[in-house]
């Protein structure tokens, strides 16, 4: 039975969901059943003659705007990151600090391990593990470190290195914000899922995967604000670009050109969908190509481990392999099934791109069979979501991945607590886990870590599942209760399907039900 607030605002488990107008301002604390209901706390929801910190400029000026209340936000989670990570920034990491403290981090173990602090040229003196562009961002942020280190010995480079990274990839965190920002103008309050993520507080700077989602998000955006009749291929290029830029660093951004071919074929865009796709391809070769021909060994060296290594914590691939002994334990010399994955890596590969594979043609399917186009940050979400659930690595810090895109597709604060809440629990049962290699005796049962790896794995399996019902009932989805169609498409926004699709479904319509045999 559909149920309604006074205000039209659906309630949860609402079948019909009354759409904005197009120039309201969504108010969380009207709109979110979860919002609204945690707003008692401090007074119940925003009441109609309250002043609203969104109120156009024209009308009464504030500094404190929606906006900038969510940037300002942003900014104090990444301070209370800083803090978190703090014990380990002088790099003495003694009796396990970076484990008991949990404040462990690639940027500062690598800047030893790549060699920059011995002024080595990531690539060109040593393999890097990652993407190229991440190699040049090393290299561009180390060398001059070690550069000024060797002039004042004083100084501690390492600690200087992971500083100098947390203000780039700080920054490129509040770029972010202020893409979704942008991208939501009518609802500026989703920004806020991004800029108090607990999962950002604990692994923004684990890695360089910031670098990539900081891209990716511009590349989004230029491709949100392309128009038929303004642009209409530049925009679309600049896409193409930001998002080859940000394949270069880490290879995830490439999943979102699935999504953009797949809506433009559904809308008849398919140039502009073409345009961008080419560009990011062009761009992937262009920033490769000056490595990979010199110093060929030294690049694949990023290809050569993903090739190789075997199941990973947390994954489902390790889920499995921690039931295969206690669900059918195997006779001495016998290996499980996922025991024997692990042990047999070129077909766990295999496996793992083919179940990848067929959940990108369910997407694709998904787009093309939905009652209404989807939105692009909803098939883009379920695609890198499913790249994590069936990948045989799922470091701590590829949440971040996923959290704009979880904005973007369905910003509903329960669910995604609820998501924010397990990764907490992994990310403290993880290092859990580590401490416990380092010391060779377990802190704690190993089923506790695979109980926090299947929560987080059946959270974002249940986010997937809620984003697929609003594509199926496009009424439920409340970006389409603010916008009219979909913000983020840029030359799809707005646009009808393509007479193929539309006569496809009309035939569809028309095709008579087969009798269902008695």
């Amino acid at each position: 039975m559909s149920t309604q607030s006074p205000a039209g605002i659906d309630e949860p488990g609402a079948s019909e969901a009354a759409p904005r107008s197009a120039e309201t301002v969504d108010h969380p604390s009207r709109s979110d059943w979860f919002v609204r209901g945690a707003s008692g706390l401090i007074g119940g929801p925003l009441g109609d003659h309250a002043a609203a910190l969104d109120r156009p400029a024209d009308r009464e000026s504030r500094f404190w705007t929606a906006g900038r209340i969510v940037l300002a936000l942003v900014c104090l989670t990444l301070a209370l990151h800083w803090v978190q990570k703090s014990p380990c920034q002088d790099g003495a990491w003694q009796n396990n600090i970076q484990y008991t403290r949990m404040c462990y981090t690639d940027v500062l173990a690598l800047y030893y391990a790549e060699g920059l602090n011995e002024g080595k040229v990531p690539y060109a003196d040593h393999p890097v593990e990652y993407p190229v562009l991440t190699g040049y961002f090393m290299g561009a942020l180390g060398l001059p470190v070690h550069a000024l280190g060797a002039d004042n010995p004083a100084i501690n480079q390492g600690q200087w290195f992971y500083n100098l990274n947390a203000l780039v990839l700080g920054a490129l965190a509040v770029a972010t914000v202020a893409v979704i920002l942008s991208l939501r103008r009518r609802r500026p309050w989703d920004a806020a899922l991004f800029a108090l993520s607990p999962a950002l507080v604990l692994t923004a700077t684990v890695n360089w995967d910031l670098l990539a989602i900081g891209l990716a998000a511009f590349g989004l955006l230029a491709w949100a604000r392309a128009r038929p009749d303004r642009y209409a291929l530049l925009l679309p290029g600049v896409a193409g670009v930001l998002i080859g830029l940000g394949g270069a660093a880490k290879m995830w951004p490439l999943f979102l050109l699935g999504p953009i071919l797949v809506l433009a074929l559904r809308a008849g865009k398919m140039l502009a969908g073409l345009v961008a796709t080419a560009t990011a391809l062009v761009t992937l070769v262009a920033v490769n190509l000056p490595v990979a021909i010199p110093y060929r060994e030294n690049w694949e060296r990023f290809f050569d481990l993903n090739t190789t290594r075997p199941i990973d914590w947390g994954t489902l691939w390790y889920i499995g392999r921690y039931l295969d002994g206690r669900i059918s334990p195997s006779s001495p010399g016998q290996l499980g099934p996922f025991e024997w994955l692990n042990a047999n890596i070129p077909t766990l590969n295999w496996l793992s791109y083919l179940l990848f594979g067929l959940a990108c043609l369910g997407v694709a399917g998904l787009a093309l069979l939905a009652p209404r186009r989807p939105r692009l940050a909803q098939l883009a979400f379920l695609v890198v979501a499913a790249f994590l659930i069936f990948s045989k690595v799922w470091s701590q810090q590829f949440v971040l991945w996923l959290l704009p895109l979880a904005v973007l597709a369905r910003p509903r604060w329960g669910a995604f607590l609820a998501w924010q809440v397990a990764e907490v629990c992994y990310f403290a049962a993880f290092y859990g886990e580590l401490l416990g290699t380092a010391m060779s005796r377990p802190v704690f049962p190993e089923g506790v870590f695979v109980l926090a790896s299947s929560l987080r794995l059946i959270t974002v399996a249940v986010l997937c599942g809620f984003v697929i019902r609003d594509i199926m009932r496009p009424e439920l989805d409340v970006v389409r209760h603010t916008y009219a169609d979909d913000p983020d498409g840029g030359v799809l926004d707005g646009a009808p399907d393509a007479p193929w699709h539309q006569r496809w479904r009309a035939r569809a319509a028309e095709r008579p039900a087969e009798p269902v045999p008695v």
